[in-house]
């Protein structure tokens, strides 16, 4: 006998409710995981949401034979989904560092962190109508009222909530252990008198070393973090952090002449290495920089390092600088190795930082520029790629003086030829003039930039006759910078990148794998 039916069935009710939040952290946190750690978030969002999707279909018919016993068998289904779905970030993690296994091991644990969300409904219906017999239609309306409205719940306080407080190792250890105590209180409360002594026991024991367990991970889960991160990098780790955008990282080598190598990575991607990052921040920053200056915007860019070659100029009146990170330009104003490296620019006062998502913010954006350095990682997500698209670069030919000079890095013609000449068309389709060019960056390799104005010639390439000094930059290397090999010059049937049709990460994905 089930005692005080309307609460048992409350209760039961508000299982349903939490199962469901954490299965959708579960779904939310691989999909997470993989774009942090591979990219490309439309492949992994799709990939992690099918495999589990299907694998529900299974642990629903899977679950049938279990419903004669749905007490212990939810109680176990609720441990088992509590050890792997709580521990599943950490275990992709960990195999990525060590073994450089991700995809398929993400496929597996999706797969059966699936089937066993699959299986909870099954159970959780057949127990319901154990505490009171409903009619069947009555009965799933509100099973699936509650479970939808647990998903959206776990929907939000997934990026809300458990990102920024817990982290994503500690977040699904977390919801692991919400898992375990929603199958010890279904038994030990709600059907206690169901339940034999023994197994109650037995339950009980091992819901108790499952929390145990994920107690134990938790504790350990930073250092094990801080390890497994260390195996992904060559040089020590001076500085990391996770924000709700990216994953950042900067790395520190000496040499034994004297010299140190500060490098930084966002989402495991290299953005620059102190030891030629003068030779790309010159590249982007001063033919830009060749005609009228007075107002300049900078559309990425939060390290810093193009606002220290823009200040060189005595006669930039402004500098306003978009980075949707917060975390980014606080490093780049507050980390000492990397302020120093920027000659503290941003502490100049001609410097005015937004924090906004470019894209968001062109759009209300008023001009006019006199110059734009568009400094953003490469396009790898449609996050990214709608900022290389031809609908961004026609909404900011609308804030573009007559003659003022666009710079779009815009990645290595020689590694990623199809995505460097996507981004020139993506220019041109919007209505721009273009001049391609590139240089040497011994961390990076060949790598590419545009230059773009309004009208129908396409800018000259040049420095400013009163351009301040040079370490790498000049009219020799210019002029030799606009030429591109047989082998790497613009293939045919190169298309625009556009917000419908995201072209450049198909591209990208076809051409960095190789490389």
């Amino acid at each position: 006998m089930i005692p005080r039916p309307r609460l048992a069935r409350f209760l039961l009710l508000l299982t349903v409710f939490l199962c469901a939040a954490c299965g959708l952290v579960y779904e939310l946190a691989l999909v997470a995981l993989g774009g942090y750690l591979i990219g490309n978030t439309v492949f992994q969002t799709s990939l992690v949401l099918s495999v589990m999707v299907f694998a529900m279909g299974v642990g629903s018919l899977a679950a049938k034979p279990l419903r004669a016993r749905a007490v212990g068998a939810f109680a176990l289904v609720e441990g088992l989904l509590a050890l792997v779905g709580g521990f599943s970030v950490l275990l992709l993690y960990v195999l990525f560092a060590w073994v450089g296994i991700y995809t398929e091991a993400m496929v597996v644990v999706a797969f059966v962190v699936g089937v066993l969300i699959g299986a909870e409904i099954p159970l959780l219906m057949t127990m319901l109508q154990r505490i009171k017999r409903q009619e069947a239609g009555g009965a799933v309306a509100d099973m699936f009222a509650v479970d939808y409205l647990g998903a959206l719940v776990g929907g939000l306080c997934f990026p809300l909530l458990l990102l920024p407080t817990f982290g994503q190792l500690k977040g699904a250890l977390v919801v692991g252990a919400v898992n375990a105590a929603v199958g010890m209180a279904v038994v030990l409360w709600i059907f206690r008198r169901q339940t034999r002594r023994f197994v109650r026991a037995s339950l009980l024991a091992t819901m108790a070393v499952i929390l145990a367990l994920l107690g134990g991970a938790y504790a350990y889960a930073e250092d094990i973090e801080v390890t497994a991160r260390q195996r992904l990098y060559r040089d020590p780790i001076l500085l990391a952090e996770r924000t709700p955008y990216q994953e950042i990282v900067v790395t520190r080598s000496f040499a034994f002449t004297g010299g140190s190598d500060l490098r930084l990575f966002l989402n495991g991607d290299l953005q620059f290495s102190s030891v030629d990052e003068y030779r790309y921040h010159e590249a982007l920053t001063h033919p830009a920089l060749a005609g009228t200056r007075g107002r300049v915007l900078v559309l990425g860019g939060g390290d810093g390092l193009a606002l220290r070659e823009i200040l060189r100029y005595p006669d930039v009146e402004e500098v306003t600088l978009v980075e949707m990170d917060p975390a980014m330009t606080d490093l780049g104003n507050g980390f000492g190795p990397l302020r120093d490296l920027n000659d503290r620019s941003f502490e100049d006062e001609r410097v005015n930082v937004v924090h906004d998502d470019a894209f968001n913010w062109l759009r209300d954006a008023r001009g006019p520029w006199d110059a734009v350095l568009i400094d953003f990682p490469d396009p790898e997500d449609t996050a990214t790629a709608k900022l290389y698209s031809v609908e961004f670069y026609s909404m900011l030919t609308r804030v573009l003086a007559p003659d003022a000079r666009v710079v779009v890095q815009s990645g290595s013609p020689f590694f990623a030829p199809n995505s460097y000449w996507s981004i020139e068309t993506s220019l041109r389709e919007a209505g721009l003039s273009t001049t391609p060019y590139h240089v040497d960056v011994p961390s990076f390799g060949n790598w590419g930039f545009v230059l773009a104005a309004r009208g129908g010639e396409a800018p000259d390439l040049v420095l400013s006759p009163d351009a301040p000094p040079q370490r790498y930059l000049s009219p020799e290397v210019l002029a030799a910078s606009r030429v591109f090999p047989p082998d790497r010059q613009r293939p045919p049937g190169i298309r625009p990148n556009t917000l419908m049709e995201p072209v450049i990460i198909e591209y990208g994905k076809d051409e960095w794998q190789y490389n």
